[in-house]
């Protein structure tokens, strides 16, 4: 069996400017499907899911190589720091290791 390594980011956002739960669900999207399409990870809002204006997304990645996971989340994350109309609260970083 192939070695390979899973590595999830969760990433905890405040989005001071939704007023709604119709406005939070248009910024939650942009931030998913944006990551799906630059990094083609998969990605879902986990947590806050009632709360007008905080949320919790995760993101995943599969590789053969760690450095190349890792990378590719640390492009990740450093792009949801940028994102417009949103803070980052918290973030965490989690492995599964099958070597």
């Amino acid at each position: 069996m192939a070695d390979f390594v899973v590595l999830t980011l969760t990433v905890e956002l405040y989005l001071p400017q939704s007023g709604s739960l119709k406005a939070k669900r248009s910024a939650v999207k942009r931030v998913l499907e944006g990551a799906k399409r630059r990094w083609s990870v998969s990605a879902a809002e986990v947590g806050g899911l009632r709360s007008w204006q905080r949320t919790v997304l995760a993101f995943a990645t599969v590789s053969n190589s760690t450095s190349r996971a890792q990378d590719l989340m640390d492009d990740l994350e450093r792009w949801v720091w940028t994102t417009p109309d949103a803070e980052v609260l918290q973030t965490e970083r989690y492995w599964l290791d099958t070597a």
